[in-house]
């Protein structure tokens, strides 16, 4: 049994879909930099399809053939937007969004900086407080009450 032209339809504009995206167009082809980064595009696809024929009878037809004219059509559309990009310098690694709209997700993206600058400020300064700590200690221990 031959298949219906709306099959036929459909099936073409769902191959032409598929060659049109591919795992790329949602987390795109790493770009490196002279300096070292590696840059990550990260996309929002959307897709949107429709379909739809109709058969008739025409005046020139009769009544009993089964075969009628048929018309249809069918559709497609595409967004990808870029959401965010994956940023890569050497051990760190930052995911930079696009839409900044969210203030709490500007904190959460700079935790990991935040951390490392404070464990470098209160790092080297740990070691000269434990040391005077100490001195202290023994300057308590040696003093009578």
């Amino acid at each position: 049994m031959d298949s219906h032209p709306i099959e036929n339809l459909m099936k073409n504009t769902m191959e032409n879909i598929k060659d049109m995206i591919d795992v790329n167009t949602i987390v795109g082809d790493a770009l490196n930099s002279t300096d070292g980064t590696t840059i990550v595009p990260i996309s929002k696809v959307s897709f949107g399809f429709a379909s739809g024929g109709s058969e008739y009878l025409s005046e020139k037809q009769n009544e009993n053939d089964l075969n009628y004219p048929f018309g249809g059509g069918s559709g497609a559309g595409v967004t990808v937007k870029p959401v965010a990009f994956l940023v890569i310098k050497g051990d760190q690694i930052r995911l930079l969004s696009v839409d900044h709209k969210n203030t709490y997700e500007k904190i959460i993206d700079n935790v990991p900086q935040i951390m490392d600058m404070l464990k470098d400020k209160f790092g080297c300064n740990k070691k000269e407080d434990d040391s005077k700590e100490n001195s202290n200690d023994n300057n308590f221990n040696n003093h009578e009450i």
